[in-house]
């Protein structure tokens, strides 16, 4: 029905941005890290998913067209919603999502919040038969046993899963393959 969205966001919220289109106002739930870097006063285009209940009209906003079909597919799941969708898609980065699903690591999807281990499992099973190896990220999507050790540390000292993706991403090319330099390098990104 609405497809994307053009407008100033005037305001925002805790879990939304108002974008003033057309003179109209429209709450519109967006991920955390969208939320995060987005200012009152600027221009933003979105790409839409809207939810027709018997109550409300809900609309979610994402920043690429691969977010939102993401979402769609993390809606297709039994036991997924779109606010446990979003929250997917608030807590992990589409590449961290991939590592999980073809490294077959259901667990680093139970940390989103919302996620219990059941639900991660189904979500691990629909998303490996809907993303495709093929589709330019299968590179991304393999992450070494010893990157894998060093996120499970890092979730585990506190970190989010994405502040451990990024810690990680920052770890140079040439370092060894060795769990603990990498995951000393990996906190060097939080001090340093």
């Amino acid at each position: 029905m609405i497809a994307t969205l053009h407008g100033e966001i005037s305001q925002i919220e805790d879990n939304a941005l108002i974008v003033e289109v057309g003179g109209v106002g429209l709450r519109v739930f967006v991920p955390a890290p969208l939320r995060g870097q987005a200012k009152a006063g600027e221009i933003i285009f979105l790409f839409t998913h809207l939810v027709v209940r018997e109550d409300a009209l809900i609309l979610y906003g994402f920043e690429s067209q691969g977010d939102r079909e993401l979402f769609n597919i993390l809606l297709g799941v039994d036991g997924v919603g779109p606010k446990v969708a979003l929250s997917v898609l608030s807590t992990m980065t589409l590449d961290a999502i991939q590592r999980a699903v073809f490294s077959e690591e259901p667990d680093v999807l139970s940390r989103v919040p919302g996620v219990g281990k059941k639900t991660a499992q189904k979500m691990a099973l629909h998303l490996k038969d809907k993303l495709k190896p093929g589709d330019g990220l299968s590179k991304l999507a393999m992450m070494s046993d010893a990157d894998s050790e060093v996120l499970a540390a890092l979730t585990a000292l506190g970190y989010s899963v994405v502040e451990a993706q990024a810690a990680i991403q920052s770890i140079p090319k040439d370092s060894p393959d060795d769990t603990g330099e990498r995951l000393r390098l990996a906190l060097g990104y939080f001090t340093g």
